[in-house]
């Protein structure tokens, strides 16, 4: 199938820039983990606002990532034609004008009202750290929808450079703050992220003067019908990401000690976010064919064969990451170690949501977004219970369980109700063989004895992986 190359083709650049940008990513969390001590709390603060900056851009973006991606592809309106440029630029006109309005007005309530907004969440000291990631949040949500654009233009190389050297800026400025001047405050994190967001709102500039501006408030009405469900759903998906972090200190009993044992968490979730980067990679390139492939007759095909590498890929990077744990792991300060048990089953997690994404476009292609939103709200009900109910006995260990309970819910509803009302043709067998296997092999790796050598313990985790990989090779190539 052609799309299913030009899939392979564009996750290549999307995931190589992914790779890249969360490698080097890496080299942050050994610099924070090393240079700001775990009894500083510092991480756990820049974990805890991070996870509200999170939920914030979902919000101000109110779901016209997906949206513009169907309505580029839909046929113009009357007021569209009537617009002059393109039906596509109109449609990102019309979005834009949405997302401004909403981080105009954000801006304004967090500048008019920064002394009650800090002294809620914990901050009254810190006004500076808010306002500061206020702005970043504003910039990334004004730039959300410009790189989603580019991917609806194909335009993959653009899109990877531009993410590409936000980092690269980004771990220079960090090198040179914690390394040479030695500024090791959390307060430098906020600071260098918002030089550097700046940096890439600025070089967005000459892509908005191409563009041919127009705004159409019937699409806008619609376009609203469409993103609404949307976020919600997006709404309780970060939440079923962030919850944790953002509850673990309001709920945790020791107030001084939860800075410290989240940040020990937010550290070792970084080692598990591997998974993320490939669903985040496999999204870039996977949404726009979607909504463009929904009127072929092998549609149902495609989507069930990528759903299953999509899962192959997932669990074969589950393997690699705790056949390698003794060594990633070094990439923490030694004081976050303890937390590294966590890493297994935030991977499972992320697994289940990469899944749940994948399962989620019987219903956007079919306009019932609304199945999403109450999904997502079922599985974000889950999280919150397990979160709230024991994080106070289990610590952190209660948020990565809760991650597994809150995706696995949501994931299962999903499949059951879509099978129900738009039937695609997963192949189940291959699909549990796979998961089967790759159980069996995580349990051989954990019979591995701690006593021997590291070079023997990753020999024997190697030859696992390469079994997992021998058998992918010769199942999928028996059934082409």
């Amino acid at each position: 199938m052609a799309n299913l190359k030009g899939l392979f083709k564009d996750t290549a650049i999307y995931g190589l820039s992914s790779i890249i940008g969360r490698f080097l990513n890496y080299l942050l969390v050994p610099l924070y983990t090393h240079y700001m001590p775990t009894q500083s709390g510092d991480y756990g603060i820049s974990t805890n606002v991070y996870a509200y900056t999170a939920l914030i851009l979902v919000l101000l973006t109110f779901g016209m990532e997906t949206t513009l991606f169907r309505f580029a592809n839909s046929e113009p309106s009357p007021q569209g034609r009537a617009g002059g440029g393109s039906w596509p630029d109109t449609v990102f006109s019309t979005g834009m004008a949405l997302i401004g309005t909403l981080t105009a007005l954000f801006l304004l309530l967090v500048f008019g009202f920064i002394t009650p907004i800090a002294q809620h969440l914990g901050y009254a000291e810190h006004h500076d750290y808010l306002l500061m990631m206020a702005v970043v949040v504003a910039m990334d949500a004004l730039q959300a929808l410009p790189f989603c654009y580019l991917r609806f233009q194909k335009r993959a190389l653009r899109f990877a450079s531009l993410k590409l050297l936000f980092i690269f800026f980004n771990i220079a400025l960090n090198v040179i703050y914690f390394v040479v001047l030695g500024k090791t405050s959390v307060f430098y994190v906020f600071a260098i992220n918002l030089a550097c967001t700046s940096l890439i709102s600025v070089l967005f500039l000459p892509e908005m003067f191409k563009i041919r501006w127009h705004f159409d408030g019937q699409l806008l009405r619609r376009m609203l019908s469409y993103s609404w469900p949307i976020l919600v759903l997006g709404i309780a998906g970060i939440l079923n990401q962030v919850a944790d972090k953002i509850l673990f200190p309001l709920v945790y009993p020791d107030k001084a000690e939860a800075n410290v044992q989240l940040g020990i968490y937010g550290g070792c979730v970084k080692i598990a976010m591997i998974m993320a980067m490939i669903t985040q990679a496999f999204r870039y390139a996977y949404e726009p064919i979607v909504f463009a492939k929904a009127k072929e007759k092998d549609s149902t095909e495609y989507y069930a064969v990528a759903m299953k590498y999509f899962l192959v890929f997932t669990l074969l990077a589950f393997l690699c990451v705790m056949g390698y744990i003794d060594v990633l792991q070094l990439i923490l300060g030694e004081g976050y170690r303890e937390g590294m048990k966590v890493v297994p089953i935030v991977m499972v997690a992320e697994i289940m949501m990469g899944v749940y994404f994948n399962l989620s476009f019987w219903y956007k292609l079919i306009d019932r977004t609304i199945y999403g939103a109450v999904f997502s709200i079922i599985g974000c009900t889950v999280l919150f219970a397990v979160n709230i109910l024991l994080i106070p006995r289990y610590s952190y260990m209660a948020c990565a369980w809760g991650g597994v309970a809150g995706y696995g819910t949501a994931m299962v509803i999903s499949y059951v109700v879509g099978q129900a009302k738009n039937p695609i043709p997963y192949p189940m067998r291959s699909i549990a063989t796979y998961v089967v296997l790759t159980a069996l092999l995580y349990w051989l790796m954990t019979l591995v004895p701690d006593s021997w050598s590291l070079l023997t313990r990753l020999a024997v985790n190697t030859g696992l992986i390469l079994l997992f990989c021998a058998y992918i090779f010769k199942n999928e190539r028996m059934r082409k």
